[in-house]
């Protein structure tokens, strides 16, 4: 404690006795001090890594505005202001001709309610240089939960903003390969009007690229959606409105066809200003689509219940195939039993007249080792041929002393009910 401290003090003392107790009370204050400052001083390093600067203001968000009661030193360092020239102004001092009216109010909307913000806009350092400034704002509670100071931590995002401009401005510029895109995307501007729309837009709604470059997105709607479209850009721009926002709707092709849509919405802050990309899917063609493929689905299904195959065992007898099993499925797809077929003439009872000699050389190939497939006709039920697959190799057999066999089976294509339900 220095000597003209002590004087105040004992200036300040009725005795000796309130001396001694008044400087006690200093040395606690004192120490409390420096722990409190140690304790910020921490808290500073520990977060100067995530956050360029940091300051608190009070809760009061009326005109002149929250009054600034803390800076670190990285506010000083972005900004340019010192510690003092900035405690007891309010963050207005930042603020100039770009600082966004718009992002501001949402600023204090947001904050009127005790809800976080986060946000972006152009401030301004000491030296009257620009930059573009990200916040992610907080509040700060007592030990009742009640609202005290709200705490700003804020990034210099200058250059990737920069970054960010080159390329959404190339995107917006609807290159060769953006135009060729799958997505189907729609730009508008603030007050609703189309700005540009890509191949896929086009393709989907059958107008030119003319025809839709200034027509307000609610022109395309049919005549009883469009009011409720109308109001959201009729009222003042809300970037909350529509960033990230899903929608649903019908939209009508040029030539009346009403097409349902749905998709996303995102905001994009370009130099010339802010557009709202609408990214869309083709909801109709979607569900054409599924119930296309649930349709077949249901087909599959009926043929597959439908087809069958039959499995068979073959031996040859002097270049004569000859059936010596047929498994139970065959009499139920052919309508013949297997003592039918069991015997020296039994092919020509099951296969179409005109393939008996293809199916003869395919069997006899494959006794002699060929693998391989056939497609022929065999009699059905009803007295009909249809045409079936035969996968077959060559095995072995017991039946009249013949080691050599030709097993197969025999799936049967159901060509009709193909033809009669795809």
């Amino acid at each position: 404690m220095d000597t003209s401290l002590k004087e105040k003090l004992k200036s300040l003392s009725k005795d000796e006795s309130s001396f001694s107790r008044l400087k006690e009370i200093y040395r606690e204050l004192n120490h409390k001090k420096n722990h409190y400052e140690k304790h910020l001083n921490l808290l500073e390093s520990a977060i100067d890594n995530d956050y360029d600067s940091i300051l608190i203001t009070e809760l009061e968000l009326d005109k002149p505005g929250p009054k600034i009661v803390y800076v670190n030193q990285g506010f000083t360092e972005v900004t340019g202001y010192s510690r003092d020239e900035v405690i007891g102004k309010t963050p207005r001092i930042l603020q100039g001709p770009k600082t966004e009216r718009a992002v501001l109010d949402r600023l204090k909307k947001r904050l009127e309610n005790g809800r976080a913000f986060f946000g972006q806009t152009v401030n301004y350092r000491k030296d009257g240089s620009e930059f573009v400034n990200q916040w992610d704002i907080h509040p700060l509670t007592d030990s009742e939960g009640n609202i005290t100071h709200w705490v700003s931590y804020q990034h210099d995002i200058s250059e990737r903003k920069r970054a960010e401009e080159k390329i959404i401005d190339t995107e917006a510029e609807f290159d060769e390969l953006w135009e060729n895109s799958k997505r189907t995307v729609l730009d508008v501007d603030k007050e609703g009007a189309i700005v540009t729309a890509n191949k896929a837009f086009r393709n989907l709604t059958g107008y030119e690229k003319d025809e839709l470059k200034g027509t307000k997105i609610w022109e395309l709607f049919p005549r009883k959606y469009r009011n409720s479209l109308k109001t959201r850009f009729d009222k003042k721009f809300d970037r909350d409105d529509f960033e990230g926002q899903t929608f649903q709707g019908i939209i009508k092709h040029k030539q009346g066809l009403p097409i349902q849509i749905g998709g996303t919405a995102m905001v994009l802050d370009l130099k010339d200003g802010t557009i709202i990309r609408a990214t869309i899917k083709n909801i109709s063609l979607q569900k054409r689509v599924m119930e296309t493929l649930k349709k077949r689905n249901k087909n599959y299904q009926k043929i597959a219940k439908q087809a069958s195959e039959f499995t068979y065992k073959v031996s040859i007898d002097d270049g004569n195939p000859v059936f010596e099993y047929v498994s139970d499925e065959f009499s139920k797809i052919t309508g013949i039993t297997a003592d039918d077929v069991i015997h020296a003439n039994g092919l020509q009872k099951l296969v179409h007249e005109d393939d008996i000699e293809s199916v003869k050389k395919h069997l006899n190939e494959v006794y002699d080792g060929k693998s391989g497939t056939c497609e022929y006709r065999i009699r059905t039920k009803d007295g009909s041929y249809s045409k079936v697959i035969d996968y077959s190799r060559a095995g072995t057999c017991t039946k009249h002393g013949e080691t050599k066999c030709v097993r197969g089976a025999i799936s049967f294509k159901n060509e009709e009910v193909l033809a009669g339900e795809a």
